[in-house]
């Protein structure tokens, strides 16, 4: 079953940071949501206690985040979650594609999948490059941002559909186009929101429902980049959507 959870990024942002872990979860835990995206733990000890912690309301998470990728792939294997994000620095396209596979196999020995998160600006940015990737790095998954994607002028349902046994998490959201769509900087195009809240069209819904029909039993991702309001406002409107949109399935 679809697990769903809050890569809170914007919540940080909006905040400033982790003050009160325990209010923070909690209040996800009460809007609906399964759990969050990343632990940020700075210790082994730190790590167990935040997957603990979680645990205590029934929650979950998907991948830790921590100092440094073999950190990052042992905490996630000995905690159970599934994924770790690709931490690579390759400065060349091909230099990019041998950092993702060699951490691919790094994390193969512990059961983790490796994701390549598409994003803006990045090596995995346009259609072309996530399929690049795909294909050269056949054991990679994709962390798959619809937001990003859309953005950067690919088509999310071709992705969706073509390669749904190899995406390992969603990130789902909205988009607000600025005054200056065409600016040389995609910061300054618009910024990113929860679903309902954009004006430039994203097939969330299709994403989401073909995922379901596929099968998908991992986690989908509201990923709410920029709040204007109270956080948990904007969260509690997307988890009803998703939830309407589970109910049509």
């Amino acid at each position: 079953m679809v697990k769903l959870g809050v890569a809170d990024y914007g919540m940080l942002v909006w905040y400033g940071g982790h003050y009160d872990y325990d209010e923070r979860i909690q209040a996800i835990r009460k809007i609906g949501y399964d759990g969050l995206e990343r632990l940020y733990p700075d210790s082994a000890e730190d790590a167990l206690r935040k997957a603990a912690q979680l645990r205590k309301l029934g929650m979950g998470f998907a991948t830790c985040n921590a100092a440094t990728p073999e950190l990052s792939i042992k905490w996630t294997a000995a905690l159970g979650a599934s994924y770790v994000w690709a931490q690579v620095k390759g400065q060349s396209y091909e230099a990019y594609l041998r950092q993702v596979y060699e951490m691919t196999k790094a994390a193969e020995k512990y059961g983790v999948k490796i994701a390549v998160h598409n994003h803006l600006g990045s090596m995995a940015e346009s259609q072309e490059q996530v399929e690049t990737i795909l294909h050269e790095c056949p054991d990679t998954y994709l962390l798959l941002d619809t937001g990003h994607l859309a953005v950067a002028g690919g088509d999310v349902r071709y992705i969706a559909e073509k390669y749904y046994d190899r995406i390992a998490a969603y990130h789902l959201k909205g988009w607000k186009q600025s005054t200056t769509p065409d600016a040389e900087k995609w910061q300054d195009r618009g910024h990113f929101c929860g679903l309902g809240q954009g004006d430039f069209f994203i097939d969330n819904e299709f994403v989401f429902k073909n995922a379901i029909k596929n099968g998908f039993d991992g986690w989908v991702h509201i990923e709410h980049d920029t709040h204007e309001q109270d956080p948990h406002i904007d969260l509690k409107e997307s988890f009803d959507i998703l939830q309407k949109w589970r109910t049509e399935v």
